[in-house]
Parts: C-alpha cells; sequence; structure tokens
C-alpha cells in the first residue's frame, strides 16, 4: 500500500481535527446541544468546510477510515488463508493499525453512538455499506462479482461477531489488548461455533 501524498494527509488531518473537537465538544455539551457551527468554530474552519468533509452532523461520528483498513487488508492477505482467517487477519491488524490516541477516539465515538439515538440509527444505515464495501474484495479473492450474495451474507455474519466484540470493548472499557482477544473470541464463534 503506498503512502498518501501531501495534500491526501493534509485532508486526514484536517478531517481528524474536526472529528477530534466535535467528539470534545459532544462529550462536554452533549451531541443535541452541539451545532456545527460551534464544531467549526473550535477546529478553526468555516462550517462550509465541515460540510466539504463531513455530509452531516452524524457522520462527524459515523465515518471513519477503517473500511477501508480492512479492505486493504483482505486485499492484501495471503491467497493460502481461508475467508474466515482473511477476515480475521482484516478486523485484528486494521485494529492495530490505528493509534492509541485514535483508539480513544473511536472508543469516544462508539460511546455516543450507543447513547444517542440519531447516532444509532445512522450507524445502523451505515452497517450495511460496511459490509457491501468489505464484501467486494472477498468476492474478488474468490472469482465472483462484487455483489455476490453469499460473500456479503459471509462478511455480515463476521461483521455482527466483530460488533459484539466491539460492543462489550465498550462496555468493558476500551482496553486495547482486550478488543484484540475479544475480536479473535467473536470470531472463532463463527469457526467453532458456541
Amino acid at each position: 500500500m503506498s503512502s498518501p501524498g501531501l495534500r491526501e494527509r493534509k485532508k486526514q488531518k484536517t478531517r481528524w481535527a474536526i472529528q477530534e473537537h466535535a467528539v470534545r465538544l459532544f462529550v462536554q455539551q452533549g451531541y443535541d446541544a452541539t451545532t456545527v457551527e460551534q464544531i467549526a468554530d473550535a477546529a478553526e474552519i468555516s462550517p462550509s468546510t465541515f460540510f466539504r468533509y463531513f455530509k452531516t452532523k452524524e457522520d462527524v461520528i459515523i465515518q471513519d477510515r477503517y473500511d477501508e483498513l480492512m479492505a486493504e487488508q483482505i486485499r492484501t492477505a495471503p491467497a493460502e488463508l481461508s475467508p474466515l482467517e482473511v477476515l480475521r487477519r482484516a478486523f485484528a491488524r486494521s485494529f492495530q493499525a490505528i493509534s492509541d490516541e485514535e483508539a480513544d477516539q473511536a472508543l469516544q465515538r462508539a460511546r455516543l453512538q450507543l447513547s444517542v439515538p440519531a447516532l444509532r440509527m445512522r450507524a445502523l444505515d451505515n452497517l450495511q455499506d460496511s459490509i457491501r464495501y468489505l464484501a467486494a474484495p472477498l468476492a474478488e479473492r474468490l472469482g465472483r462479482p462484487a455483489d455476490d450474495f453469499r460473500c456479503q451474507a459471509y462478511v455480515g455474519a463476521c461483521v455482527g461477531a466483530l460488533m459484539n466484540a466491539l460492543m462489550a470493548w465498550v462496555r468493558e472499557g476500551g482496553d486495547a489488548k482486550q478488543a484484540l482477544a475479544l475480536i479473535n473470541e467473536a470470531i472463532s464463534v463463527l469457526e467453532e461455533g458456541p
């Protein structure tokens, strides 16, 4: 995977700054009480710049780079791995690729998604998009069309197990090492049964 150019790195830095300020304000003031204008002001950008990065206020919490990380891991996994091994590796390596600060922000964003009904609904909507996005490179590995139903169903089952692991991670305090163990355990349930 090639590293992004200067322009892309600057865009990502701005995106992260907006998200960091949004999360801080949502925690301090509450989601509903925080306006896009307040987030933009804290991030030292204009509201129109906010909307170039995020279509809605919900998106500042919902959008992340994790699907891209996982899809890249699926694409680059060794050919001899089974589909389950590919997804387990993609989930674990993607989580390992983020910094401690990013993991802390992900934890705060997850807590907001669980506590704010509008964010819960938006996260649920986003989940199906994520499943389709991750199923496409798996289908490609298997020589199937990107929209293969069986690949989408399989990835959906694995993402369901991953979500269960991440919700346990949020409830239990957000220790990064624990998250990796929970991810592995959740995927092993698909492999071995309950």
